[in-house]
């Protein structure tokens, strides 16, 4: 079946049975190629019959399917032509989310969560406006995104204007990448065991109280409001009767027939509508199924019969070390409290979970709300770690500015992933931290490059109780120890400095040299590297690693004095970064000396490894080090290393 199907109108010409056979070729598909490159295999699993369904009522992309988030869109690829998954998630292959470049029917790129509702909004209003009263607008929008402040921000001005064609689909498994949580997904959770909902009193008041006291006191306050609610005797009652939005279900979102009605139905009523489908993530696979964790949600290679991984790595990750060190610190500091939005296991606060389960917090994908949380945490005497993905960070930047940088509240920040991360694309590199962060008045920022560094800054960050601090660090493992030579005053390691192996005795900032290289956390090892290829050509270097290179520490600028060239190394944006703040800060001082800021480009990155990201980036050893020689000299060195 799956090789009759090149366009979304190819579904029209079949059977109900034949769509069947369909979603059947579809998860052997899915299995057999994610399997071999890896990928987001267990959402994709989950809604092969949805998806089916949504292209056969709807007709893209003239009615635009947004999908949050994009994890879930390979069904979506398949049935719109794209069926050459050999390269997923590589370079010149397909992206593994939505993508403009690649089809017409993708809509929306970014893969952080809970925005389609906004999106789905203006485009929907946008046709109104504009005459399209013919075109439809879809979002399928997973529960877990439902955790998130914008979903409801956009479906309360959703609901204030009901002239438009725009369909909400709830993709409900009870899970993001882990069980899903809050009042709103105990909720939901009644709804899918059950089968229906109760009367309007019973079933509102059972939503509230999901939310405690305080939820109690709005329902005795609003239940006049709420009359109309829920309706167990049409399943196409209004949801919210006074937000005026239809309701479709609950259905069962691997009934194909069900759900093509449903949505036929929610299409019908010519104005905003939520169908709510139940589908189960993994479907069809027992090992995504029965895989407690996370149900696959992303996988590297597998054997696609019994899910084992291809090759496990024996190297130790930065996720894991923080999870053994946030253990043994909790340990040390009683108010130390974890808070991460639905990332416990991946970011490896899960450690902290089982040990201290009351001292851990998962506010679901809420970032914003995480922050300030934190900020009160701090506030009450507590000392927060906020774990999250650099990428994620950027949805809470007004918190980290106003509610904890402004009242210098003592919240560390753990950033897992940041840096160029590769496959997953523009929206996932974690890039923008390092400039963004910086800015805030009182914030400090380390960059660990090894794991006894990681382990160090990590507990001097906990005990500071007067600023915001911040861990960032990138994805993957954290490679050999890098010991430093010796260390200054104010913290800076010097890791190379010729053929000085201790510190001179006028004073460890007594090293001079043609180029001093800044290096920032994983980009210490190609400093190293690249000072190796240069002392080849006679240029004389020195490597330091201020582990904390927010704010720029005295002894980063003293040694910039007695070296003819500054080189700060980072795979963060080089416009704004680090490199940009020594600068600023060897200025003010009056120091004359050169600087070479390196970083990531001003641009987005497509989809690639990270190894090639760094290179097109010119963050190489060899690059790096002829950029310097063409400077020093005016020549330059070749591509790479001679034999």
């Amino acid at each position: 079946m799956l090789e009759r199907i090149t366009g979304p109108r190819d579904l029209d010409a079949l059977t109900p049975e034949e769509c069947v056979e369909l979603a059947a070729d579809i998860r052997e598909f899915l299995i057999a190629e994610v399997s071999k490159t890896g990928g987001h295999l267990g959402p994709n699993l989950g809604v092969v019959e949805l998806t089916i369904a949504l292209h056969r009522v709807f007709d893209s992309p003239n009615d635009p399917i947004v999908w949050d988030t994009g994890h879930q869109s390979y069904v979506h690829k398949i049935l719109t032509g794209r069926k050459d998954f050999t390269d997923l998630r590589k370079r010149g292959g397909l992206a593994g989310y939505p993508q403009r470049s690649e089809s017409v029917h993708d809509v929306v790129e970014s893969s952080h969560a809970s925005s389609s509702l906004s999106w789905a909004d203006g485009i929907s209003r946008a046709f109104a406006s504009t005459g399209k009263q013919d075109r439809h607008v879809v979002a399928v929008v997973g529960d877990g995104a439902l955790t998130g402040g914008m979903t409801w921000e956009a479906l309360n001005n959703i609901t204030d204007d009901n002239d438009r064609n725009l369909i909400i689909v709830v993709n409900d498994n009870g899970r993001s990448y882990a069980p899903t949580i809050g009042g709103m997904a105990r909720f939901l959770n009644g709804v899918r065991v059950t089968g229906g909902y109760r009367d309007l009193q019973e079933g509102s008041e059972r939503l509230f109280n999901n939310f405690g006291a305080a939820g109690r006191t709005v329902y005795r306050a609003a239940r006049g409001a709420l009359r109309g609610f829920v309706s167990r005797a049409s399943g196409n009652q209004d949801l919210y009767a006074n937000l005026d939005i239809k309701y479709v279900g609950p259905v069962d979102g691997h009934d194909l027939a069900a759900v093509e009605v449903a949505l036929k139905q929610a299409k019908g009523y010519g104005r905003p509508a939520l169908v709510h489908v139940i589908t189960e993530k993994g479907r069809g696979y027992a090992p995504a199924v029965n895989d407690e964790a996370d149900q696959f949600h992303a996988i590297g290679q597998i054997n696609p019969d019994n899910g084992a991984p291809l090759s496990a790595s024996s190297e130790r990750g930065w996720t894991s070390v923080f999870r053994e060190e946030i253990v043994a610190l909790a340990h040390q500091h009683p108010k130390l409290v974890g808070i991460t939005g639905a990332m416990l296991r991946p970011t490896g606060l899960d450690g902290f979970a089982q040990a201290f389960p009351q001292r851990v917090y998962d506010v679901g994908i809420a970032e914003q709300h995480a922050v300030t949380t934190a900020a009160g945490l701090a506030y009450g005497g507590l000392h927060p770690v906020v774990a999250i993905y650099a990428t994620f960070m950027n949805r809470a930047f007004d918190q980290v500015l106003m509610d904890v940088g402004l009242h210098r509240a003592g919240v560390t920040f753990v950033l897992d992933r940041a840096g160029i991360t590769g496959p997953d694309g523009a929206s996932h590199n974690g890039v923008w931290d390092l400039a963004m962060l910086q800015i805030v008045p009182g914030i400090r920022i380390a960059a660990p490059r090894d794991e006894a560094t990681l382990r160090e800054t990590l507990g001097e960050a906990v005990v500071v109780e007067d600023a915001p601090t911040v861990i960032r660090y990138p994805k993957g493992s954290v490679g050999v120890p890098l010991p430093g030579l010796w260390r200054t005053e104010d913290g800076v390691d010097v890791l190379y400095a010729g053929e000085q192996t201790t510190a001179p005795a006028e004073g460890p900032l007594a090293v001079s040299a043609d180029v001093l290289f800044v290096a920032v956390g994983p980009m210490t090892r190609t400093a190293l590297d690249a000072a190796a290829i240069l002392a080849e050509q006679g240029i004389t270097s020195t490597v330091i690693d201020p582990r904390w290179v927010i704010p720029v520490m005295r002894s980063v600028i003293d040694l910039a004095a007695t070296h003819r060239l500054v080189v700060s190394i980072e795979d963060g944006l080089r416009v704004g970064g680090v490199g940009t703040t020594i600068r600023q800060e060897l200025r003010e001082a009056g120091v004359d000396t050169a600087v070479s800021e390196l970083g990531t480009p001003y641009e987005f990155l497509e989809h690639a490894s990270r190894d090639e990201l760094l290179e097109d980036a010119g963050l190489t050893a060899p690059q790096i080090a002829a950029e310097i020689v063409e400077q020093v000299h005016g020549t330059r060195l070749p591509a790479a290393r001679p034999e």
